[in-house]
């Protein structure tokens, strides 16, 4: 290779660099460079990471513009983004992370069930009530799966867990954001006995049920409880969880339940429902 000359390296070694960069650079700057690079840009290798997490979906901001006209399209779509990233991926995806501020469509989920059989890490926006059955069914696809994290709840919970426990025997991480019920804690404790890692930050969770998810899941070696309402870490639950090697519950507090239960009379609205109202609003405004 010529001193300076970038496009000279080997095709393994730019492959290798590019795989570290986003997509949006992978998709939008690099394979404008050079034949060398714009070949190397499209390796497999390059996309077994698909992080949509920090891109601006926005149609108007820069890298939807760019894409748009990079690949002459009329306005720039997520679901094609999508299906461009998995078509160069071509199966060696083991990493997906949606955006948060956008549920994923029954097409953005039938997609990654096809399309990333290997997948050991999926962190999952809000999902619709309607295309929960979809998620059911493509846990038996993911059968590599090692972690899933979820910005809310989904109600077929308990079927949910009970789908990962079947297909995916190297599972050992959930992450969820919600109201967990005694129905759910069992749930999790039933499907999931030897969870390595369990998040349920910022989730409504009573203290009965998170000494039962304690004792039922003996394999723990974290637990995440920060911000959480419904219980406070005393001295009895921090001995409980003694045997957990990083036991995270700061923020943490008791409700005032009757406080709460005028203010749901009131509101008749859930925590779900709130989160999923203010996630809408500021999807809206991005557009």
């Amino acid at each position: 290779m010529e001193l300076g000359r970038w496009e000279g390296m080997q095709m393994d070694c730019l492959v290798n660099i590019f795989s570290k960069l986003g997509l949006d650079d992978l998709t939008t700057a690099v394979p404008l460079v050079c034949k060398s690079w714009n070949q190397a840009s499209t390796d497999p290798l390059c996309y077994r990471i698909l992080d949509f997490r920090h891109l601006e979906f926005n149609p108007s901001s820069p890298f939807a513009s760019r894409f748009a006209f990079e690949f002459s399209v009329p306005r720039f779509s997520f679901s094609d983004f999508l299906k461009l990233a998995m078509a160069r991926a071509r199966g060696a995806a083991v990493d997906l992370r949606f955006n948060s501020l956008f549920s994923a469509s029954s097409q953005d989920l039938s997609l990654a069930s096809d399309e990333c059989s290997k997948l050991k890490n999926l962190i999952l926006p809000r999902i619709e009530s309607e295309d929960e059955e979809l998620l059911l069914k493509a846990i038996s696809n993911w059968k590599e799966l090692e972690v899933l994290e979820m910005e809310s709840k989904p109600s077929v919970l308990h079927e949910l867990v009970k789908q990962i426990g079947l297909h995916c025997n190297k599972f050992q991480g959930l992450k969820l954001r919600g109201s967990i019920k005694k129905e759910d804690a069992a749930a999790i404790i039933g499907s999931l006995p030897k969870l390595k890692w369990l998040d349920l930050s910022c989730c409504r969770l009573g203290r009965e049920d998170l000494l039962a998810i304690i004792d039922g899941c003996r394999d723990l070696n974290r637990l995440s409880v920060r911000d959480c309402i419904g219980f406070e870490a005393d001295e009895e639950l921090k001995r409980r969880a003694s045997g957990i090697e990083v036991f995270e519950h700061e923020g943490s507090m008791i409700e005032d339940e009757c406080e709460l239960d005028e203010l749901e009379d009131d509101q008749n609205v859930s925590l779900e429902q709130m989160l999923m109202y203010y996630d809408d609003c500021y999807a809206m405004w991005l557009f």
